[in-house]
């Protein structure tokens, strides 16, 4: 189990669980001691007395504690998990991105379509069939840009006419298929990680993004993106996601300390410069942000240093979790300091 300092404090936890808070799915589960059983953050339930609850950072341990899962939250399917009964639609999807489902097909796989519908609006932030159609336009942009026609393009992704296909291409993209050579296109994956579920972003070369998913600032970095290269968005994997997840979950089983995968961090002169001397702090080890200036060679620069660090999009990989204040204390981290500690804690444990 973790420590309790690893974990928000419980009063924050309990406010979180009054509020019905989405922002700490994935961050803890919260066992209900009148009632023997433990909930998720954002359960419909009618909320308890401060007194009658016990926090737990999995809900493992709260199993392990004696409670049983809620059945209306469903707590033991993990926010950013994808459930078991979703596998083999998702399989199939990805063996197939042109196929056009429909509600029987579903059914045939072993999945009532509005359940479908709830877990891709709650995940994705669109319908199944929204999903669906996604995953074909991204597709379709991947074959335009390889040099396919327009119009074998249009019938090859399903649609029944052109004007249909360079409408909802359009619709996609903000432009018509004749530009999309402008355009960039990114794949978007979400997975899970001990402190919550987190989004990447790639292309088939390299990682542009890793971010917890409730970051505030997650919004506004997709916007930087799509207005500095020109990027266009689509759910979807590749090789750099499928390699980023894998060593997101060694680093925190301690079994990595330096990232591998290919990363692409478009920016201006001065926040690359930043970003390529955090790269430098070695794992388990910390540094002022005065001393990063330094180390930079612009030692009377603490700030725009310091906003430059709190500019970086890829959590982890890059690590601005090891800077901290000149005096030593954690400040200013944008998936909150609660996940600076266990980060930095994680490190040190393992260097010891």
């Amino acid at each position: 189990m973790r420590q309790p300092d690893l974990l928000p404090d419980a009063s924050t936890m309990f406010d979180a669980l009054v509020a019905r808070d989405p922002s700490f799915e994935g961050l803890f589960v919260a066992g209900i001691h009148t009632t023997g059983i433990f909930c998720r953050p954002t359960c419909p339930a009618r909320k308890p007395r401060r007194e009658n609850v016990e926090f737990f950072p999995r809900a493992g341990d709260a199993l392990a504690a004696g409670f049983r899962p809620c059945l209306r939250c469903r707590p033991m399917e993990a926010n950013g998990e994808v459930p078991d009964w979703l596998h083999p639609v998702l399989r199939a999807i990805d063996a197939d991105p042109m196929r056009r489902w429909t509600s029987q097909d579903l059914r045939d796989a072993g999945v009532e379509p509005a359940r479908a519908r709830r877990w891709f609006q709650a995940h994705h932030g669109m319908t199944f069939l929204a999903y669906l159609r996604s995953r074909r336009m991204g597709q379709a942009f991947s074959r335009l840009k390889s040099g396919s026609a327009v119009t074998d393009t249009a019938l090859e992704s399903g649609f029944e006419s052109l004007s249909g296909f360079c409408d909802a291409f359009r619709k996609s993209t903000g432009s018509p298929p004749s530009k999309s050579d402008a355009l960039h296109s990114l794949k978007v994956a979400q997975f899970p990680s001990p402190l919550g579920p987190m989004m990447a972003v790639a292309d088939d070369q390299a990682v542009y993004l890793l971010e917890f998913w409730d970051r505030r600032m997650l919004e506004t970095q997709f916007a930087i993106l799509e207005k500095r290269i020109g990027a266009v968005f689509f759910p979807g994997s590749n090789g750099p996601l499928e390699q980023l997840q894998e060593e997101v979950e060694r680093y925190f089983q301690g079994k990595l300390t330096r990232f591998l995968t290919p990363i692409h961090t478009p920016g201006t002169d001065h926040q690359r410069q930043v970003w390529s001397a955090l790269l430098e702090v070695p794992y388990g080890q910390t540094l002022s942000y005065g001393q990063l200036a330094a180390k930079i060679g612009r030692p009377t620069s603490t700030r725009p240093v310091a906003r430059a660090v709190g500019e970086n999009r890829l959590a982890i990989v890059i690590p601005c979790h090891r800077i901290v204040g000149h005096d030593g204390q954690l400040t200013g981290y944008g998936g909150g300091l609660w996940r600076k500690r266990h980060l930095l804690n994680l490190e040190r444990a393992e260097e010891d």
